[in-house]
């Protein structure tokens, strides 16, 4: 995890973790979890819900002083149950300690949890004079030994819980075995889109919308589209988030003469023309090959969504200004985009370095009318813009924040 990230942020991520690990896990799809309910997270099976409590205390030491506090909020609940105002369930807390974790002899009996879980004492005035006074949480609760009895049976305490990174590895080993897929795409489509989907229904407002079925999460994590999920930057780190796209899918020792396709996603809100103009000179140097040695000559495609007719213009005309000769497939004025002649081959006599699509049908078209090996990438700002269903075509949609952004990438 990037070294920036505070304790709390990594106790979120935590949390969060521990839900979709436990989701992977569920043993029927119409099994459930819930996110805040009753506590951090609810885990509903077919035959009984437990409410578990999970905390990271990674610079820690365990006292039984730091799991008092929900233990009693676990009673109180559990005296609800015995008033019959809402159903029973188990109860589970877990977490990760520095150390002293063999301070906890478990099972614990009813006296042990009296005396160290259920009986604190607090400063109040009485008659004007401040005194402390001892309490009994179970009394107050109208709770006996028979009760605390049942109590402990539903409950189970781990202080052992899996530290950070070795429960991100359980999420990414759980992943490749659900998708069948490499280490790259459990973490950068998978586990990526998991942490969207957990982070969303956190912050929902109503307790019935914060709970999903495993059939529905798995459903929602099955894109093959990255994300640029500031949950999941948090977690990488930026540098390392971009660096690794770069290695997946730009590192190619020798690049090989496929027609690639770059579509952009333009704002000029979040950059300039210069910007962009920069950009679409790397793409034309990085990925065209026209030397009278190369038998199988290229240069890429590019769509820059969001621009007007005028800005297209304009930015076609710096290009040529700056000496990168553009095929746009109109061959003449006035006339209509023309597919065989934007997919004409590039080569050391035509001199074409770059082929500029003015709109996303032309994408389509020109992919439709290409025999050779087809690569598309896609990189989009709020939503995917371009969609194929052909399955021969190499479709990589990635997110990003900001346009400089594909420069660290490609």
């Amino acid at each position: 995890m990037d070294r920036s990230a505070t304790d709390t942020i990594k106790g979120y991520f935590y949390q969060f973790d521990y839900s979709i690990l436990n989701l992977l896990s569920l043993a029927k799809s119409e099994e459930a979890v819930q996110i805040e309910c009753i506590e951090d997270i609810d885990i509903h099976t077919a035959t009984e819900t437990t409410a578990v409590q999970c905390k990271y205390y990674s610079k820690t030491e365990y006292n039984h002083s730091v799991i008092k506090e929900p233990i009693m909020y676990m009673l109180s609940h559990f005296a609800e149950v015995k008033a019959g105002k809402t159903p029973s369930i188990k109860y589970f807390l877990t977490g990760y300690y520095k150390s002293g974790q063999s301070k906890l002899q478990l099972p614990i009996d009813i006296d042990f949890l009296k005396d160290n879980f259920l009986t604190y004492t607090r400063t109040q005035e009485i008659n004007g004079i401040k005194s402390k006074v001892t309490h009994y949480h179970h009394t107050e609760l109208g709770l006996n030994d028979i009760d605390l009895g049942k109590f402990i049976g539903q409950l189970n305490i781990n202080l052992n819980g899996q530290e950070f990174d070795a429960q991100y590895n359980s999420i990414i080993k759980a992943l490749k075995t659900q998708f069948s897929c490499s280490d790259f795409a459990a973490e950068y489509f998978f586990y990526n889109n998991a942490l969207r989907v957990i982070k969303e229904l956190s912050i929902k407002e109503k307790a019935t919308d914060r709970i999903i079925t495993q059939h529905i999460f798995l459903n929602s994590i099955d894109k093959k589209a990255i994300l640029f999920n500031e949950w999941f930057i948090q977690l990488k780190g930026l540098k390392a988030h971009l660096a690794a796209l770069r290695k997946e899918y730009f590192t190619q020792l020798n690049i090989s003469p496929f027609e690639r396709f770059f579509l952009v996603d333009t704002n000029f809100t979040l950059h300039t023309q210069d910007e962009l103009v920069e950009i679409i000179h790397l793409i034309a140097r990085k990925w065209a090959k026209l030397t009278q040695r190369e038998p199988n000559p290229f240069c890429p495609y590019i769509f820059l969504k969001g621009l007007s007719p005028e800005k297209l213009v304009e930015i076609k005309t710096q290009l040529l200004n700056e000496g990168l000769l553009i095929n746009d497939g109109y061959p003449f004025l006035g006339s209509e985009f023309n597919v065989s002649s934007a997919v004409k081959p590039a080569n050391n006599q035509n001199g074409i370095k770059l082929k500029i699509l003015s709109a996303v049908n032309d994408i389509s078209d020109c992919l439709n009318a290409i025999t050779k090996r087809r690569e598309v990438y896609q990189f989009y700002l709020t939503e995917p813009f371009f969609e194929t269903t052909s399955g021969q075509i190499h479709h990589i949609k990635i997110q990003i924040g900001k346009l400089s952004e594909i420069k660290q990438i490609i």
